[in-house]
């Protein structure tokens, strides 16, 4: 144990110093000694989830010996006697999962502490120094160690107020995750007010005098976090930390793509060009619509706040499924008032400077940066400009769009400008620094929302960049797609049928039509695409099904 790392930890907690670390699941210590390196203040070795075994913990716990960095070790279940071996090898303490009582946090610290206080038995092992210590370790363990359980349940929350009356434990630490799936939804990091309640337990935590910790998720959120009051800040698990070093490096060379749970290629970003194509589209796909390629100004036009008129292009008024695009025009400082919908929205700034509210959460957007935003969340959008109009691309996840306006006040924040998604909330992507990846030759795309990016969100969309020659696949979707050309011209391919598209058109493409888009000129063609889909997929097939009529239904 080392005692004077531990006191530091505890100085800085009380004089409200953040202390950051890593989460460690990966086998070689190498990682915990780049952490002591670093200057961590503290590093938790993950005995819970994955598959590191005692011989490796025991490793990551040497890699800290003599250091200012603080090893705790994550354990399986609030157990005895894996409390008591986890202090036996070493470890400065011992964080328990699934804390929901104040007798259960009572209990883990009892098997933490030797008698007559608490019931953890004396061995001669790392802690004792095999022995050679028994009176000095003794002597200074109970009052160091530290035993800091993870709320992560609803039933921890409600039992918030009696936890922090727990003697001997002044850290406490959020599972998010866990927290979500008791709260109703599995799968999400944060799901819809629990972010609310970690907060709300924070405070409770703070006012009884104790610290909170939590796990970020990326830069931004970590500011966010550090902000809302947390004290312990994890920058990341080790292996996440490497996977979005390896995202960020794969994406400068075009070849980002998304890991899949079932490890295979499907739905991969990077793979699609490789998809091997369908001799012809499946006759289950046969559309029942025509394609529509519709001009700007040729839309229907409404009024929606003084000065800000939408134009619909893509929309139930031609027949678009689950899906409505347009564009929307700001005249100099308007104001959208604050407004929420019962289906996501996509917002994508074309020209000028805005700001976009999501309950408080300011963006300030340039062109072609977006926010998007779930339904539920409240939001408005400013022009910032006192002199120029702002230009908008909407795109909303129904074909019949409402909207109703919100009067309550959120408290607002600047928000950092990093490409992230808000636990629980909206994401924002700011296009020069965000992923991209290549769907085709000569094209670099950048996903702005999807179901993976944005937890629950029923649309995909985002921007794509084509240089001379640029183009995409044959293909097809099992759903509708609104394609709009912000900038250079598109030469667009429809079972035989030939379209030339500039300045704003935007393309409707009906479930089950083949197409693609080429840009056949010297100067650089980009778009924004939407899909009623939750996910990029699309059914890559043979080039003469967009190239000679009627082949697209062929059986």
């Amino acid at each position: 144990m080392k005692v004077p790392a531990l006191q530091r930890l505890r100085a800085k907690l009380k004089s409200a110093t953040p202390v950051y670390g890593l989460w460690i699941t990966l086998e070689s210590p190498s990682i915990c000694e780049m952490a002591v390196a670093l200057g961590l203040d503290w590093v938790t070795i993950d005995a819970e989830h994955g598959h590191l075994d005692w011989k490796e913990i025991v490793e990551h716990v040497r890699a800290a010996v003599r250091s200012d960095t603080v090893v705790f070790v994550r354990l399986a279940e609030n157990s005895p006697a894996l409390i008591k071996r986890a202090l036996d090898v070493g470890a400065d303490g011992v964080i328990i999962p699934w804390v929901e009582t104040a007798l259960q946090l009572e209990a883990a610290v009892a098997a933490a502490t030797y008698p007559p206080r608490g019931i953890r038995g004396i061995g001669a092992e790392r802690a004792t120094c095999w022995g050679q210590c028994f009176i000095e370790h003794t002597g200074e363990a109970d009052q160091n160690v530290m035993v800091i359980p993870i709320i992560e349940t609803v039933r921890a929350v409600k039992n918030i107020a009696e936890l922090a009356a727990v003697k001997g434990v002044d850290l406490y630490f959020f599972g998010p995750a866990d927290l979500s799936s008791t709260a109703g939804f599995p799968g999400q990091w944060e799901g819809p007010g629990v972010g609310d309640m970690i907060v709300r337990c924070k405070d409770t935590l703070r006012a009884a005098g104790k610290h909170c910790g939590v796990i970020t998720t990326d830069n931004a959120n970590l500011a966010l976090r550090r902000e809302q009051g947390f004290a312990a800040l994890g920058l990341g698990l080790d292996a996440g930390l490497l996977l979005r070093s390896l995202h960020g490096a794969l994406a400068s060379q075009g070849r980002d793509r998304q890991i899949r749970a079932s490890f295979t290629l499907e739905n991969n970003a990077a793979s699609l060009a490789a998809e091997k194509p369908l001799i012809c589209a499946p006759p289950e796909m046969k559309p029942d619509r025509p394609e529509l390629m519709n001009a700007r100004g040729s839309g229907q036009v409404l009024d929606v706040a003084p000065g800000i008129q939408i134009e619909f292009l893509v929309g139930a008024h031609n027949q678009a499924r689950n899906l409505t695009t347009g564009l929307v025009t700001f005249a100099p400082g308007a104001v959208l008032p604050c407004h929420r919908h019962t289906f996501g929205e996509s917002i994508t700034l074309l020209r000028g400077r805005a700001l976009v509210d999501v309950e408080g959460r300011c963006y300030e957007l340039g062109p072609l940066d977006n926010v998007t935003v779930p339904k539920g969340l409240a939001h408005r959008v400013l022009n910032l400009s006192r002199s120029g109009p702002a230009l908008f691309h909407i795109a909303l996840a129904s074909a019949d769009p409402s909207r109703e306006l919100v009067t309550t006040f959120f408290p607002k924040r600047t928000m950092p400008d990093v490409t992230a998604t808000v636990p629980g909330g909206e994401r924002v992507t700011y296009v020069k620094k965000a992923t991209r990846y290549s769907p085709g030759a000569a094209a670099a795309f950048v996903d702005f929302c999807n179901s993976d990016l944005v937890p629950g969100f029923e649309m995909s969309g985002g921007y794509g960049l084509f240089q001379q020659g640029g183009r995409l696949p044959a293909h097809l979707h099992d759903f509708d797609e609104s394609i709009c050309i912000v900038e250079g011209s598109a030469t667009c391919l429809v079972e035989g049928r030939r379209y030339t598209l500039s300045d704003l058109s935007t393309a409707l493409q009906p479930r089950g039509r083949v197409h693609y888009f080429i840009n056949e000129t010297p100067v650089p063609m980009a778009m924004l695409w939407f899909y009623a889909g939750p996910l990029p997929e699309r059914i890559v097939v043979d080039e003469k099904c967009a190239t000679e009529p009627g082949v697209a239904a062929s059986a």
